[in-house]
């Protein structure tokens, strides 16, 4: 598909939804959309109760009045298909498609999202609901794209839920003695006789299965996905040359493996809310959408950016005095589908900072979304997310907020050349949805362990240190990457193993962190020592896992420390920029054996446990073929990690693409990089032959 095609290099706009508004409002949001700059709206997402306000009565005059003023505003339309929250009438109509817990609560209507995506009822009317919008509006000439249901994430337990996880089992396993053997059910007496014996993971006495547990998840994904490829069939059928797209919503909690729907939309769609961090939570997941709308099979493609300085913990190699093309092909486009005008706290929302609005949309299109979409376009005067914000406030646009949007809008089009090349990274990080799902089971060595902190933390650490890095699959192609960051991929296929294997020995360097490569796809420990599928590359054997308390932080120093002799983390240098602390572990560690590998950081002093791990290996350093591997068992700061890693400070965000530079500004402070003076807040796109400033 040809995308962003009559909108030019970027789109810009947000959700709206004029159901919520008198008519009069409408042609007073379509002249503010021209005076900010707007030229594409999601309308319709939850509007399936005004299309059908009964079983079969369809009301679509609002709708085509709307579509018709957009057009002529010159703004085009992201039509949704409103599936995510039937109307009233239908879970009174058909109670069995009401989303069941796994307690076994049958939840009613009031909210959004209640529904079974495994009820034929709920399916069918879906399927209809789709074909009666495509059939309507297939010429309208406001139609860009169509925007399938929204966050797809709801999981049920019911018993249309059950015999579709029967299917699925049957699908995947085959036999019930390959199924019994991939879920260990001979513990706790589980063995299954008969396929009819299996439910998804309700509500039990204790804990339940985790490779039960890690099967529903990929099920869940999988069924929801068909229901996405259900209306997209019909909407491509209706609408051949129309894009068709979902917003991935990003979350713990989200049961979709987002890297297989990449693969089903003709445009990877995220929403982001960012909270705690905005400048480093918005590089992640924009990171993430390029990894996921990257083809999967095709290599990296990128010219090469600025790479790491040389570390103290990695000998030279190939990788990393001859780095190749890097960063993942351009694949499919991606986009910013929601992002908010305030920021979720947790406890409260705040107003973003002057200029943060700009900043973080920035940042975004600096690492390859096609635009700039926010939730929502006039901030909702009722309903459950009343407080939620829009491009428009509450305050209307005589507002701080709205003139932001208006500088915005008038911004993007001036980055079109900008937005050409490629990103440019300079590292890859491995995710894998699949692993963080396993690592959310209970029984775990450690009920604080966090998978997606982990992986943040890792992106972190290249992020503030002006490295851009592609987040990819353990399956991707890393050849390109001088460094591979491996952060507590706890289940590891052989056949993933063997592509880091192919990696290190190619001349890569690859940082693995503790509980990686531990077990395999079913979530089985391997055995005869951790990280089973990876001893021989890391030449190390882990005994035991010692997971810490918060409050506990272990002294990590280099071997020859403890002979008297100054190590090589102890260099003048180093000591200059971290003040002459020493590295410290957090949260866990292990009894590492070196079989191989040497070790670069031991623990000193008594560990809370009372095992004597002082002068164990807690970092350590294999060669293996042309490259390096390295192992990390214990929780480093983020400043003791860029050390590992030899990087150096960057005060501000720095993204290449090409000939271009995007140099934001998100701290108080002025700062001065590549030639660029940057006030507070600032930020600048300068193409390599531009006057500096």
């Amino acid at each position: 598909m040809d995308w962003p095609g009559r909108f030019g290099a970027l789109c810009y706009g947000g959700d709206y939804n004029p159901e919520q508004w008198p008519q009069e409002v409408w042609k007073e949001d379509v002249a503010l959309m021209r005076r900010a700059g707007v030229n594409l709206v999601s309308v319709g997402v939850f509007s399936w109760a005004r299309l059908e306000p009964s079983p079969g009565v369809h009301d679509f005059g609002w709708l085509d009045d709307i579509l018709d003023l957009l057009h002529d505003g010159g703004i085009g339309v992201d039509l949704a298909t409103p599936t995510a929250s039937p109307p009233p009438w239908f879970g009174l109509a058909h109670p069995d498609a009401l989303t069941v817990t796994p307690d076994g609560v049958r939840l009613t209507h009031g909210s959004r999202d209640t529904y079974c995506v495994h009820a034929p009822a709920y399916r069918a009317a879906c399927v209809r609901v789709a074909r009666s919008l495509a059939e309507r509006y297939r010429d309208h000439p406001a139609l860009a794209m169509w925007h399938v249901h929204n966050e797809y994430g709801t999981a049920c337990h019911c018993e249309h839920a059950a015999s579709a996880f029967r299917t699925w089992l049957r699908a995947r396993h085959g036999t019930l003695d390959a199924l019994n053997d991939a879920w260990t059910t001979s513990f706790w007496s589980q063995h299954y006789s008969a396929w009819e014996q299996i439910t998804p993971p309700r509500a039990t006495q204790y804990l339940p299965n985790p490779s039960q547990v890690l099967d529903f998840r990929r099920f869940v994904s999988d069924a929801m996905l068909d229901h996405f490829r259900e209306q997209k069939a019909v909407l491509r059928e209706l609408t051949p040359g129309v894009p068709v797209t979902t917003n991935f919503v990003l979350g713990d909690w989200a049961p979709v493996n987002h890297r297989h729907w990449a693969a089903e939309v003709d445009l990877v769609a995220i929403d982001h809310y960012p909270s705690a961090d905005p400048p480093a939570e918005t590089a992640f997941a924009a990171d993430l959408a390029r990894g996921w709308a990257a083809n999967p099979e095709r290599g990296p493609a990128a010219d090469p950016g600025p790479a790491p300085e040389h570390s103290p913990a990695a000998d030279p190699s190939p990788a990393t005095e001859h780095a190749p093309e890097r960063g993942p092909a351009p694949g499919k486009p991606w986009l910013l589908m929601e992002q908010a005008v305030v920021t979720y706290t947790g406890p409260r929302m705040l107003a973003k900072r002057p200029g943060e609005i700009t900043r973080l949309s920035l940042s975004h299109i600096a690492r390859g979304s096609r635009g700039a979409m926010f939730f929502q376009w006039r901030a909702s005067r009722g309903g459950a997310e009343l407080w939620h914000g829009g491009m428009v406030p509450h305050a209307g646009p005589d507002s701080r907020i709205f003139r932001e949007i208006c500088d915005l809008g008038a911004l993007l089009p001036t980055l079109k050349d900008a937005c050409a090349a490629p990103v440019e990274a300079g590292a890859a990080v491995l995710w894998d949805a699949e692993a963080n799902w396993a690592l959310q089971s209970p029984g775990l060595p450690s009920t604080e362990l966090d998978y997606t902190e982990t992986v943040r933390q890792a992106h972190r650490v290249l992020y503030r240190h002006g490295v851009t890095a592609d987040l990819v699959h353990p399956s991707a192609d890393l050849s390109a990457y001088p460094l591979v960051l491996v952060p507590a991929l706890y289940l590891l296929a052989d056949a993933d193993a063997d592509n880091l294997r192919r990696y290190v020995s190619g001349g890569g360097t690859l940082v693995v962190s503790y509980l990686s490569g531990v077990a395999d796809e079913h979530a089985r420990v391997r055995l005869g020592g951790h990280p089973g599928a990876l001893r021989d590359l890391l030449g190390i054997r882990v005994e035991e896992f010692h997971p810490l308390p918060p409050d506990v932080v272990l002294t990590l120093s280099p071997p020859d420390v403890l002979d008297g002799d100054q190590g090589e983390w102890d260099d003048q240098e180093d000591r200059g920029h971290r003040g002459d602390r020493p590295e410290t572990g957090t949260f866990w560690s292990e009894h590492v054996h070196l079989e191989g590998a040497e070790a670069l950081a031991v623990y000193t002093g008594p560990h809370t446990s009372g095992t004597p791990l002082s002068g164990q290996p807690a970092i350590t350093r294999h060669p293996y073929g042309s490259g390096t591997a390295l192992y990390v068992s214990t929780r480093l700061s983020d400043t003791a990690y860029a050390h590992l890693l030899g990087l150096k400070p960057a005060p501000v965000e720095l993204v290449r693409r090409g000939e271009w530079l995007f140099a934001i500004n998100h701290s108080d402070e002025e700062h001065e990089v590549d030639g660029l003076r940057l006030p507070p807040g600032g930020f600048a796109v300068r193409a390599s032959g531009d006057p500096k400033p």
